[in-house]
């Protein structure tokens, strides 16, 4: 079985990343796609509460801890290292048709970054560093790349590239 395409959204902080991935997510569904979704997060987190049992489990020592009802099911896994993007794929989204994620700007899969003028950044992906992942801009501004610029308020048209360039 193979693995489905990967692409994630980049950007610097605030510019709006979850917010475009929720609306790709909605578009991309209702065009009839099973999407899958996955987050970078740089800091420590918490999933569980506190005095739950699946909370209780894990801190006895538990290296999977997984709660499962009829309507979903969710899994923790306690690693001394980050997993590589690729054994995260592998392991929980082969079901799906795409795999959006947000964050992963260091890593090789594909990205769309995200740009607005009005914050006044440079582009992660063009600039200081040049990568050669970034297959498309989103952006509220026209600007002049080596990748297509896409409308940022266009979701219909950036989900459109998606499909063209990832599902078909």
């Amino acid at each position: 079985m193979r693995l489905p395409p990967a692409v994630t959204i980049v950007a610097r902080s605030g510019t709006g990343k979850t917010t475009l991935l929720e609306k790709l997510i909605r578009e991309l569904t209702a065009r009839g796609w099973t999407i899958g979704a996955l987050k970078h997060d740089a800091h420590k987190f918490e999933i569980d509460r506190e005095g739950k049992d699946s909370w209780r489990m894990t801190k006895a020592g538990a290296t999977v801890t997984t709660i499962n009802s009829s309507e979903q099911s969710a899994t923790m896994r306690r690693h001394d290292l980050e997993p590589k993007i690729k054994e995260i794929l592998e392991r929980d989204f082969r079901e799906v048709d795409l795999v959006l994620t947000e964050g992963f700007k260091a890593s090789d899969l594909p990205k769309i970054e995200i740009h607005r003028h009005t914050l006044g950044q440079p582009l992660l992906c063009r600039g200081e560093h040049h990568d050669p992942h970034l297959v498309a801009i989103a952006s509220d501004t026209k600007i002049n790349l080596d990748v297509p610029v896409l409308d940022l308020n266009a979701t219909d048209a950036i989900a459109t590239f998606i499909e063209r360039t990832f599902l078909k």
